[in-house]
């Protein structure tokens, strides 16, 4: 009996991932989130693996990584800052506040400091209206954030 190998079968996580779904193409997302919980993003390399685990285009996954911003490409800093850019927290002051943290940390939103430790974005609403202007770090809502307490927070994540 003669047993036949699909040369061209992928390997690595991103497969490895995909076939504890199943290799089931409805499952893209939850795989994407494993992906990215276990090796803090979605590589590049992981797409047409992924594509064709799934039986799917590189497109069709391009297009998913793309479209969901928690989807992150690169590396991420140890830390992940989010800033409110809503219009609560806009009226509140968080453009002054993002301006702040973008020159306290010498970096600007999407990007991580040199050292790896932090990674900065934006996002349109965490919810918290009422403690506006509003950041969420490592996944802790923090409201009322003005300069100083942003200086304060930096501190405890050196």
């Amino acid at each position: 009996m003669t047993t036949l190998i699909d040369r061209k079968a992928p390997s690595g996580p991103a497969a490895e991932i995909a076939l504890r779904y199943g290799n089931k193409p409805d499952a893209l997302i939850e795989i994407l989130h494993d992906l990215q919980d276990e090796h803090g993003f979605v590589a590049e390399a992981a797409i047409p693996v992924l594509a064709h685990a799934l039986n799917l285009s590189r497109a069709d996954v391009h297009g998913i990584v793309s479209f969901y911003h928690d989807f992150k490409r690169s590396p991420q800093g140890r830390h992940t800052i989010k800033v409110c850019q809503g219009e609560s927290c806009q009226a509140m002051g968080s453009r002054a506040l993002a301006s702040a943290i973008q020159r306290t940390l010498n970096i600007s939103f999407g990007e991580t400091t040199s050292d790896g430790r932090i990674t900065l974005d934006a996002v349109y609403c965490l919810g918290n209206c009422a403690l506006s202007p509003a950041i969420m770090v490592d996944g802790r809502l923090v409201g009322r954030v003005d300069e100083a307490r942003f200086g304060q927070i930096a501190a405890e994540l050196a």
